[in-house]
């Protein structure tokens, strides 16, 4: 079997994922030739973990090599993992050079990229991959098969919490994503993965947005009003640390890929979540209108003591119900490592909020039903694994539909896009008004024929 000659741009720790499925669990039909970092010792930690795999070290390439880059090792399919307001570039250049690309969620940020992408995908005919591991989820795909079956009738609205800890939900207020302009804040970042659950699940896309929302926890206005006192800047130094620091020293892998590689850009992995310049907000809730005629009602909380989200969709003849329970509780002398996000390893319980996920329909005139949940091992329930075996091997044959392309991305950050548009105005806006020719119709191909996503697969 052929391999197929893999490039990743991006090294920070969202890329250990596909460097490890490239040179260890796909390697028969995979090979890492080349890395796009600018940042030499986190490339050389990648560098490193492909050795130790038994693979050939990778070439490292800055991005404005990138096209030299693709000609010279030959680069056939792009990973993109890098900086969220970097996708875009990345995606379009990558494009322009004659590969295809799968890359991390969200796909981009804001609607003038989102239409640099939509047209060289036109321009090009090639294929781009979005990474939407929540669909692979088994209750996430449990919830989506039984609205699919029509157990429920033709869904009329759409009721989705989603609780971030202190632990989980802090992070997001330390690195690059407190900055709106580099994320697009949690409305984006976070929220596309949520949106896009709302969307494949209920089979229609977002057409107008009202948002609400504000920065009411984190940030030094809100330390300051509290009557917090002053506070390291980081969280990594010597002394006596709070529930609220990170100190890169305690986990040897932050520790390599962004203490030990300050030295080189300057980028702070560890901010405190109550200094200045924070951007994004931490409390959200939106109300989208969709194409079906269904009514989505989303909230977002970064500070709660728990972990998890709750959604009902009701229909026409009944009603369904999924709760999850990621982290049940947290308390100081834990320790913030490891574990940051409880979706990808497992959390703490209590008796009274133990860990665990619940589907449960019911339809009209009738007790309601338990569904069953089928989790396997690794991140997400196996989710991971279902991913990237799509990605890697190609898609399977899904009746879910849980693949998907640069479109979904589309059709997800739109939400989050009109959503900060809202937060900025006070008023609703109509996705048809971004100016992304996508929104409004159903996705096409270049050739405007209806598709449906795929994915590369290495020949044999």
């Amino acid at each position: 079997m052929s391999q197929l000659r893999y490039a990743v741009v991006g090294t920070g720790h969202r890329a250990q994922m596909y460097v490890d499925a490239i040179t260890r669990t796909y390697a028969d039909r995979a090979v890492l030739v080349a890395l796009c970092e600018p940042n030499p010792t986190r490339a050389g930690a990648y560098v490193q973990r492909a050795v130790e795999a038994g693979a050939p070290a990778p070439g490292v390439w800055g991005p404005d090599g990138l096209e030299e880059m693709i000609r010279t090792e030959r680069i056939e399919r792009v990973v993109v993992c890098s900086r969220d307001d970097t996708h875009a570039e990345m995606i379009v250049r990558s494009l322009e050079a004659g590969v295809d690309v799968v890359v991390e969620k969200p796909l981009t940020i804001d609607a003038d990229s989102a239409r640099r992408i939509e047209d060289a995908v036109a321009r090009t005919g090639r294929q781009v991959v979005l990474t939407f591991n929540y669909r692979y989820s088994p209750r996430n795909s449990a919830l989506r098969e039984v609205i699919q079956s029509g157990r429920i009738g033709q869904v009329t609205s759409i009721d989705f919490s989603w609780m971030l800890d202190t632990k989980h939900g802090a992070d997001y207020f330390r690195r690059w994503h407190r900055e709106k302009a580099h994320s697009g804040g949690l409305l984006v970042h976070k929220s596309s993965h949520h949106f896009d659950l709302v969307n494949w699940w209920i089979a229609s896309e977002p057409r107008r947005v009202f948002a609400s929302g504000g920065l009411r926890f984190y940030g030094a206005d809100n330390a300051r009003a509290r009557g917090l006192a002053d506070r390291p800047e980081r969280g990594t130094h010597d002394g006596a640390h709070d529930p609220f620091e990170l100190d890169l020293r305690d986990d040897p892998r932050l520790a390599q890929l962004y203490l030990d590689a300050e030295q080189h850009d300057g980028y702070r992995r560890d901010l405190d979540v109550f200094t200045e310049g924070i951007t994004i907000e931490d409390n959200l809730a939106l109300v989208v209108d969709y194409v079906s005629g269904a009514t989505l009602s989303y909230s977002l909380n970064a500070h709660a003591p728990w972990e998890g989200y709750r959604v009902a969709v009701n229909g026409t003849e009944g009603r369904a119900e999924l709760d999850v329970v990621e982290r049940g509780s947290l308390v100081p002398d834990e320790g913030l490592h490891p574990a940051l996000d409880p979706s990808l390893s497992g959390g703490n319980g209590s008796s009274l909020r133990p860990v665990g996920e619940r589907l449960l329909v019911q339809r009209h005139w009738e007790e309601p039903v338990e569904v069953p949940i089928h989790n396997a091992d690794g991140g997400h329930g196996g989710g991971d694994a279902l991913l990237l075996s799509d990605v890697f091997v190609g898609p399977h044959d899904d009746p879910l539909g849980r693949p998907a392309d640069w479109s979904d991305g589309i059709r997800s950050i739109a939400v989050g896009i009109a959503g900060n548009r809202s937060l900025a105005t006070g008023l609703p806006v109509n996705t048809a008004d971004l100016g992304i020719a996508l929104l409004g119709g159903l996705p096409t191909s270049a050739e405007g024929t209806t598709t449906h996503p795929t994915t590369t697969e290495a020949p044999s």
